[in-house]
């Protein structure tokens, strides 16, 4: 072979090489803290990181502690498997998770990038999950990033601390800390997820000053919650929230002074005979657990401590103190059922005007005329409405409410009322909700239908899940979920008449109609 075979041969072998270190290269990124080195592109054009540390494991002295930095590490750091969960029982039958277990030391989230290299500047979509504060992760599959990340947008899902791990307030917690507040550690750990982005986004192409944030059920709470709070208010950009916030009459003792929260823990250390923090913190995980299995019984409150919340959430927004933002905010047409209200009873009116008078008394007269119930179908339509609404579809039409009138920003509202279809076992006498139900948008909103084998979708529920999912899209892009091919959403108003988005087979806006409802509702 002469010399010029030697040298092209040469020169093919190092295209190959360095063409083979760039593709590696591209699933490697460098941190604050070290190298990750993640799952490479996916046919969708999107790379994966999954279970990269955002805050030290709080177990040991660090539990019942606000999350504390990362330690630095050497080499490159696996990301190519999901965290452990953090501790919960098993509450919520849909709740599908690809954690690496379930452990103490759960800090952990996940990037989805679409992104090429670090200087592209995508929108950041920061989702939390829902499930009461009880349980949850963020490796669901229906919180799955990849589908929204190959929309442009780099996803973030996270885990934060739950039950009395998370929420737990004590008088030597108190004590102990710089900031002389406890509890709300959940909370602090979604605060931290945040800022950890706003460090490290960049190196994923994505914008540390375009974060969105979002979340359903408690976790639509939490952006309610972080939206209120000093710690992450002026760190986003726009916020959704999916039934739910901290602005709630019916939930509202959830959210307790320090002192009363204190005195929750106090109860809960006295029942396991620990007389000090040292001794609660020599329990071990399975002894907390065990003391928790009904984690209904010890539900612990947010705390008003002067840390994350310096007042009462409802003040902060009432005053315009909360994050001025662009906020994207609804919920479903069937958050509960109307047995929440008539409970084991027939749905005929004489039992409905019953079960309305034994609910509010001397305000019954006027609940039945918000909430009409003349014919059975009609008493199904309004306890369930009425049950919906002080669940949680209350508290979000006020978040919506008063974002409108202080916020600074637009508020598009949604409702959504797209049923899920028949589940593939069903039987054939059974009877599928009329309405969506309590989570049922999930799925949707991330374009994650295919993920779930339970239920039969049809061409109708894509239509759906294109049509919510490019909503969500385009407000995490611009602040505003109106483009191409969609149907005009306009935001709401402080005057009437008052416009919604109804998202179904054929969504659509329409004029408000009840607010005579929630205005009655906001006078308890």
């Amino acid at each position: 072979m002469n010399r010029s075979g030697k040298i092209n041969i040469f020169k093919t072998a190092l295209f190959i090489l360095i063409l083979i270190t760039q593709v590696f290269a591209t699933n490697q990124v460098k941190t604050a803290n070290g190298v990750v080195e993640g799952t490479g592109k996916q046919k969708s054009g999107v790379r994966m990181f999954k279970g990269i540390p955002f805050a030290a494991p709080p177990v040991g002295d660090l539990r019942w502690k606000p999350p504390q930095p990362v330690k630095t590490w050497a080499g490159i750091r696996d990301a190519t498997k999901f965290g452990p969960r953090c501790m919960q029982q098993s509450v919520f039958s849909d709740m599908v998770f690809r954690s690496n277990g379930m452990s103490e030391d759960c800090l952990y989230l996940n990037v989805w990038t679409p992104a090429n290299n670090n200087k592209e500047k995508l929108p950041v979509l920061v989702y939390f999950y829902g499930g009461g504060f009880i349980a949850g992760d963020g490796s669901e599959f229906r919180y799955d990033g990849e589908s929204m990340a190959s929309k442009g947008i780099v996803v973030v899902t996270m885990s934060y601390r739950l039950g009395v791990f998370g929420f737990m307030a004590h008088s030597e917690l108190t004590k102990e800390s710089p900031f002389h507040a406890s509890g709300n550690y959940g909370l602090l750990d979604q605060a931290a997820a945040i800022r950890w982005v706003v460090q490290n986004i960049a190196a994923f192409g994505g914008d540390p000053k375009k974060i969105t944030i979002g979340g359903e059920s408690a976790g639509s709470f939490s952006v309610s919650a972080q939206m209120a709070s000093p710690l992450s208010k002026k760190l986003i950009r726009g916020a959704i929230g999916e039934s739910g916030s901290v602005l709630s009459f019916n939930l509202a003792p959830r959210i307790f002074p320090l002192s009363q929260a204190e005195q929750k823990g106090k109860e809960f250390a006295d029942s396991l005979k620990a007389d000090s923090l040292q001794k609660l913190r020599s329990l071990t995980t399975e002894q907390l657990m065990e003391a928790t299995k009904n984690p209904y019984k010890w539900q612990f409150p947010m705390t008003i401590d002067g840390y994350f919340f310096t007042e009462s959430p409802a003040k902060t927004y009432a005053e315009g103190r909360q994050a001025q933002v662009p906020l994207l905010v609804g919920w479903n047409s069937e958050e509960s059922g109307w047995r929440s209200v008539l409970g084991n009873a027939e749905p005929t009116p004489d039992n409905y005007a019953k079960a309305v008078k034994i609910r509010f008394g001397e305000k019954a007269d006027e609940i039945l005329k918000l909430y009409p119930g003349t014919t059975r179908e009609q008493v199904i339509e309004s306890a369930t409405d009425l049950a919906g609404d002080q669940f949680i579809s209350f508290s979000t039409w006020k978040w919506a409410d008063i974002q409108s009138q202080t916020g600074g920003k637009p508020v598009f509202r949604y409702y959504y009322a797209q049923p899920r279809p028949r589940m593939k076992d069903a039987k054939p006498d059974s009877i599928p909700p009329k309405g969506a139900v309590h989570s049922a948008e999930i799925e949707y909103a991330f374009g994650n239908l295919g993920s779930n084998q339970v239920y039969e979708w049809t061409a109708d529920d894509y239509k759906v899940s294109n049509v919510m999912q490019n909503f969500f899209a385009n407000f995490i892009k611009t602040g505003d979920p109106n483009g191409k091919g969609l149907p005009e959403w306009k935001s709401l108003t402080t005057t009437e008449p008052i416009y919604f988005m109804r998202i179904e087979v054929n969504s659509r806006s329409e004029e408000e109609k009840n607010r005579a409802r929630y205005l009655f509702l906001d006078k308890f």
